[in-house]
């Protein structure tokens, strides 16, 4: 009796992995299309598209004089590469230590937790997911370090000032370095359902979803902040104000 009632509840278990674990990762899934839909089709509604646009429009403003913002820019562009540095320094260290547990419990069992189904492979998948996040984030932030770098170089060259075309470039690269950066936070966050999911279908799901809500709301923008923005100088006139100086010139 008490034999059937095991192998009944790791059916359950495996039936609930089989339809929570799709319909978590589906619900998370579809929020990033929908969020790099949006940054596509309407960049000032999102937080990552608003950024962007001041990066680059920091980029036009300190670029005007290189000399004298160039440590102003340096001393920005140092900041980030040293948070990229921390992030990239904590996902390869996890990694790490997945690894060797993994190496180490290959035939070790996490418990039965809300009905988790209790097998080796599956152990096995989880945690090569987890891995999977951190290599990931670890990658990123290696590339957003590498764009930072470059475009400190860029943004202090003397004879690149009032060419549109040197501070389109530098403007771009920056943009990447922080494209990068989101894109190796993003694979952090997707590291927390799957950290749950160690201990059962259910609460992995609930944090996909919980998770999904939190960052609408941090990755979206208010009507305040886009007319705050609004009010700025656009870009249009910063490259006006180029053209204007190099006739001058």
């Amino acid at each position: 009796m008490g034999q059937n009632s095991k192998i009944i509840m790791e059916r359950g278990g495996m039936q609930l992995e089989m339809v929570l674990v799709p319909l978590g990762m589906g619900v998370l899934l579809g929020y990033h299309f929908w969020l790099l839909f949006t940054i596509i089709n309407n960049p000032r509604r999102t937080v990552i598209g608003l950024n962007a646009e001041s990066r680059h429009k920091w980029v036009f403003c300190l670029m005007v004089d290189p000399l004298k913002n160039g440590v102003l820019a340096i001393q920005t562009l140092r900041n980030n590469i040293m948070a990229s540095t921390l992030l990239a320094t904590t996902a390869i260290t996890l990694s790490s230590l997945i690894s060797v547990y993994v190496g180490n419990n290959q035939t070790s069992s996490s418990g039965l937790i809300l009905m988790e189904y209790k097998s080796s492979s599956v152990s096995s998948v989880k945690f090569f997911a987890i891995l999977v996040c951190f290599l990931v984030a670890f990658l990123c932030n290696l590339q957003s370090i590498r764009y930072y770098a470059h475009a400190s170089f860029l943004l202090t060259v003397p004879i690149y000032r009032d060419k549109k075309e040197a501070i389109e470039y530098a403007a771009t690269n920056l943009n990447r370095g922080g494209f990068f950066w989101s894109l190796g936070l993003r694979a952090f966050y997707l590291s927390f359902p799957l950290f749950l999911w160690v201990f059962g279908a259910i609460p992995m799901f609930l944090c996909c979803c919980v998770m999904s809500i939190v960052l609408y709301f941090l990755d979206t923008t208010s009507s305040f902040t886009r007319d705050l923005y609004d009010h700025t100088t656009s870009v249009e006139d910063m490259e006006s104000n180029i053209d204007r100086q190099t006739l001058l010139l």
